[in-house]
């Protein structure tokens, strides 16, 4: 995402480059959501190479947590919260002061940070959790967050928006959020009646999941937003983006805009430059997941993030929220996401310690406990 104002002022790349088709499909493409059956292989950066490269590593994954649990690996104290009831600082649990070297795997997290462990799944309100993407992102990247949450006994639902992921569709050809979140929406929509589930929004995810908030607020037990656009009624996601203070020179530097429709024309989508995406998105992340990620984002449309929200108290405003804060983001600064928080509190604030932009990847056990804990809160 980042300072896309500054960036409109720059002069556009050559539209035969930049209005290539990513893939032909009519508008009418239904949602596509995460697939669990592997495909034969095409052609090395095919969807269906991208899905078994996921699926693998899920497996993978899998079989690591086994051993760590075999292992009795041991607790550190990668999050911590504050702000339990929205509004004061004053009565935030302590955070930890303790330092350690990064790794490349995740332990768990101090038990007495869980404070809802006796409560069990089958008991909740929704154990169905309905994980939505941020710009350029897919389903794809919650495979981690996929595998550790049905472990745990959860219903897990990943979205592909319109013209991300696995949904083929023309990103170019995105004309509004309504159309882009239609998968979402569509989805929550056709929920059995007196349903709930938990949404999860990440990065623009934030404005989709607010937008099926109000469509749908009693379909929605609780929301949660994870280093996204937790916007205020009236804004646009690009409206949060540009409160940035002073430049952003490597996202400036990174994001490329797209124009189908002629450089006279005001840009349809942007991509990052994909040299550039460890820096900005995975500073913290394995480097197999940045090498996933690599062959699997897809540009993000330009209108909907122009588009201004309209959130009402009666709807958005009795789902509960909740929101988590990546403390080394260089895509969306903490300043940025203290921003949103202090404009619209939600109900409680978690922090996550050593997490980048991407904390499914970089800190996935601890952001599956905390998203536990919030099922489990009351």
């Amino acid at each position: 995402m980042g300072n896309l104002c500054a960036l409109l002022k720059q002069k556009p790349l050559s539209s035969t480059n930049n209005s290539k088709k990513l893939r032909s499909s009519n508008a009418a493409a239904s949602s596509n959501r995460w697939s669990r059956t592997r495909s034969s292989r095409k052609d090395k950066f095919d969807d269906a190479s991208i899905r078994e490269q996921a699926i693998a590593a899920a497996i993978l994954f899998k079989q690591h947590q086994q051993q760590l649990q075999n292992g009795a690996a041991a607790f550190d104290r990668s999050t911590s919260l504050r702000y339990p009831n929205g509004s004061s600082k004053k009565n935030a649990l302590p955070r930890s002061s303790s330092s350690r070297a990064r790794s490349l795997t995740d332990p768990l997290l101090q038990p007495h940070q869980l404070v809802n462990q006796g409560i069990k799944v089958d008991d909740l309100e929704t154990n169905h959790f309905v994980l939505v993407h941020g710009g350029g992102f897919g389903a794809w990247c919650w495979y981690k967050t996929i595998a550790l949450l049905e472990e745990a006994g959860y219903k897990v639902s990943a979205i592909d928006l319109t013209g991300s992921g696995v949904h083929s569709f023309d990103t170019n050809n995105i004309k509004s959020l309504s159309q882009y979140v239609k998968p979402l929406t569509d989805f929550v929509e056709k929920l059995p009646e007196g349903e709930k589930v938990i949404l999860v929004g990440h990065d623009f995810g934030g404005a989709c999941i607010s937008y099926a908030m109000e469509l749908f607020p009693h379909k929605v037990s609780k929301a949660v937003f994870i280093a996204a656009a937790m916007l205020t009624s009236g804004q646009s996601t690009l409206d949060i983006i540009s409160q940035k203070e002073g430049s952003d020179d490597l996202m400036q530097q990174a994001q490329i805009f797209l124009y189908a429709n002629g450089n006279d024309h005001p840009p349809t989508a942007f991509d990052l430059d994909k040299s550039l995406l460890r820096d900005l998105l995975f500073n913290q992340s394995p480097a197999k997941d940045v090498a996933l990620a690599s062959v699997s984002m897809r540009p993000t449309p330009f209108a909907p993030v122009l588009e201004k929200l309209s959130l009402s108290d009666l709807k958005y405003g009795i789902v509960r929220r909740f929101y988590i804060e990546t403390l080394e983001d260089n895509a969306i600064t903490i300043t940025l996401q203290e921003a949103m928080i202090n404009a619209s509190p939600p109900e409680k604030v978690f922090r996550l310690k050593g997490a980048d932009h991407s904390p499914f990847f970089s800190k996935p056990q601890a952001l599956h406990k905390l998203l536990v804990e919030i099922s489990k809160i009351l």
